[in-house]
């Protein structure tokens, strides 16, 4: 299942409307991360290793907004370090919500009973709680135990408010077919979220643990094993059919980075929300100064075992949109 209908017809409206006005490139999803600082020590995490001064910043709402604007995507994920962590991350998603932007909060949820009273339920704000697997997998995953527990009491609590709650889960070389079936299983069938999102670890520059990544073969291998079976069209994933195509092997795309920029407290991060090659100080900049035709697999090594969504996703999705065939196949999913 991708995205709900009236989200999905937003942001067809939105792509058709950029074609229109022959717009080259343009985003679909804005990267955002107001802050770095976050309250778990995961193994394959790199933005927690920034020194303390920059850990300690916080963007200012205005500055967020302002950003989120400039761009003009239509969708919004809140990501970091730990969101919730910021002392103005109700107002910067409430801001946000009254210019209809999708708001998506990516969160370890440890954080949502002290703060979920910041928030109201609303059909463009989401969590994205980050689950990578069963307890002894996610607690191992974030370095902590215990936390799988708390996630999951808190996604539950976040339903019951009436909510809408999605998942964000990354897979590592120590997962299996098994593991990827088991936890998707429970997030759709015991938990009850909204809808799951998917990746496949990318084993970028700064991330502490580089031995935990997948490369592009056991990644295909992965998930062709663990959608057999009619698991696929039975999971309710938050992708499009051609991404997850894409995932088991079945098609391949270029990265298009510049559809999910991403804005930090250092500025837009140049290629994407993955590599650091600089920053530029406006979205126009950004776009127009970067050489994308120097990043992607066959392009850039760095790059070689990269099939995270923020590069591919995008690809998936206006080939969708090109495409009358992959368009009904979509929908038959919505």
């Amino acid at each position: 299942m991708p995205m709900p209908v009236r989200q999905s017809l937003r942001v067809g409206a939105y792509i058709l409307a950029q074609r229109l006005r022959r717009r080259e490139r343009f985003p679909l999803l804005l990267e955002l991360e107001p802050l770095f600082a976050c309250n778990l020590k995961c193994a394959g995490c790199g933005k927690i290793q920034h020194p303390a001064g920059v850990l300690k910043q916080r963007m200012p709402v205005e500055q967020a907004v302002a950003a989120v604007e400039e761009c003009g995507a239509p969708m919004v994920s809140i990501a970091g370090g730990e969101p919730l962590m910021h002392p103005q991350i109700g107002e910067m998603v409430e801001e946000l919500v009254a210019r209809r932007k999708y708001v998506f909060l990516c969160t370890n949820a440890l954080l949502i009973p002290r703060k979920i009273d910041r928030f109201r339920p609303s059909p463009y704000f989401a969590w994205a709680v980050h689950i990578d697997g069963l307890r002894e997998r996610h607690d191992a995953s974030v370095c902590k135990e215990g936390v799988f527990d708390e996630a999951v009491a808190a996604v539950r609590e976040c339903r019951r408010r009436g909510f809408r709650v999605t998942t964000n889960t990354t897979f590592f070389a120590g997962d299996s077919p098994r593991t990827v079936i088991e936890v998707l299983d429970f997030l759709n069938d015991d938990l009850c979220v909204d809808q799951m999102m998917i990746s496949p670890g990318y084993a970028y520059e700064k991330a502490p643990d580089q031995d935990c990544f997948l490369g592009v073969r056991q990644t295909r291998e992965l998930f062709r094993a663990a959608f057999a079976g009619g698991n696929r069209r039975r999971w309710r994933f938050n992708h499009s059919p051609l991404f997850l195509d894409f995932l088991e092997g079945k098609t391949d795309f270029p990265c298009t980075a510049w559809a999910i920029p991403s804005y930090s407290v250092f500025g837009w991060q140049r290629p994407c929300y993955l590599m650091a090659d600089g920053y530029a100080t406006t979205y126009r900049e950004l776009v127009e100064e970067t050489d994308w035709s120097a990043y992607g697999r066959g392009r850039d090594p760095r790059c070689a075992n990269c099939m995270a969504h923020c590069g591919y996703e995008p690809t998936a999705v206006f080939a969708t949109l090109g495409s009358l065939r992959e368009s009904l196949r979509a929908l038959r999913g919505t």
